[in-house]
């Protein structure tokens, strides 16, 4: 007797960098090559963690056509059953890339269809902070100004965000403004004083074009948070500091940066408010942060 069809519901946000009308229109054909479908657009922020929400219930799986952003907030409201599948179409799309999946959009699509129709799911943890969740990375201090100041240069007419070159640019202006030194501005419970922390989930923990960043080079997607935490930066430290995120090595055994590995939980607090991000989104403010592990908190395709 022959298995019934697989539905999935497919979350496009229109305004991603490489979202296009024909290219939903291909990544629909892909997907109903393997499954029935059902398709609906974001128009407001937050409205992916609706959509999966709602449909995680009645749907056999949540894909999702976006950015690393709309990733972020389809996680946030996916707590069933339902396994979820990452199609690139934002500037970077990190996660995707991450797990794995191809960088076409129609490709990832079939390998994310055939995925379900066999029921096959990889199961990994997610991190959280302050309550709410991410996928890959989440950063106070330097990374959380950076991602705000990229924010702050505004989108395209079409909705594209800044491209690489732009972010290399903001990375450059902020170490010129600082002349290369971040003094301790933090305390990371039990580990001590650091200029900022980057927190992984996994690695890499983005990319620059198609060069993978390594920040925490033995984060794992099944393990828990690593992270780490430059005690203090001078103008000599920034190439050292660049060379470790491009070879992914020599971050965990230097002195002068502090680094935990597979955490369940730990406590960041700040001497006065700063900027956070997650999976690439300004969470605003704040004076502490505590960061936890959801060890194998979702199902994804794969």
């Amino acid at each position: 007797m022959l298995g019934s069809v697989k539905r999935a519901f497919l979350i496009v946000n229109p305004y991603s960098t490489n979202v296009t009308g024909d290219r939903v229109a291909q990544v629909e054909d892909a997907l109903r090559a393997h499954v029935e479908l059902q398709t609906e657009f974001t128009r407001r922020p937050l409205h992916a963690t609706e959509l999966a929400e709602q449909h995680s219930r009645d749907a056999d799986g949540i894909v999702v056509f976006s950015g690393d952003g709309t990733y972020n907030e389809a996680l946030n409201g996916v707590y069933g059953e339902a396994p979820v599948g990452f199609l690139p179409g934002g500037g970077t799309s990190v996660l995707p890339r991450a797990l794995g999946l191809p960088r076409d959009p129609v490709a990832a699509a079939h390998a994310v269809g055939a995925a379900l129709a066999e029921g096959r799911t990889r199961s990994i943890s997610l991190g959280c902070v302050n309550g709410r969740r991410f996928s890959f990375s989440a950063g106070v201090g330097f990374d959380g100004e950076a991602i705000r100041r990229i924010n702050e240069l505004g989108r395209e007419p079409g909705g594209a965000r800044p491209g690489d070159l732009q972010f290399v640019k903001t990375f450059a202006r902020m170490v010129a403004e600082r002349r290369g030194r971040w003094e301790p501005r933090l305390e990371v419970e039990g580990f001590g004083r650091a200029a900022f922390v980057l927190v992984a989930n996994c690695d890499p923990y983005t990319y620059a074009g198609s060069v993978p960043l390594h920040v925490a080079p033995a984060a794992r997607f099944e393990l828990g948070l690593d992270f780490i935490a430059p005690t203090r930066v001078r103008p000599l430290d920034v190439p050292r500091l660049a060379l470790y995120l491009v070879r992914g090595r020599g971050q965990l055994e230097a002195r002068e940066v502090l680094s935990g590995h597979d955490l369940d939980r730990f406590v960041v607090r700040c001497d006065q408010p700063l900027p956070l991000q997650s999976d690439g989104e300004d969470l605003g403010d704040g004076d502490e942060f505590v960061f936890e592990a959801n060890r194998a908190a979702v199902s994804v395709l794969v």
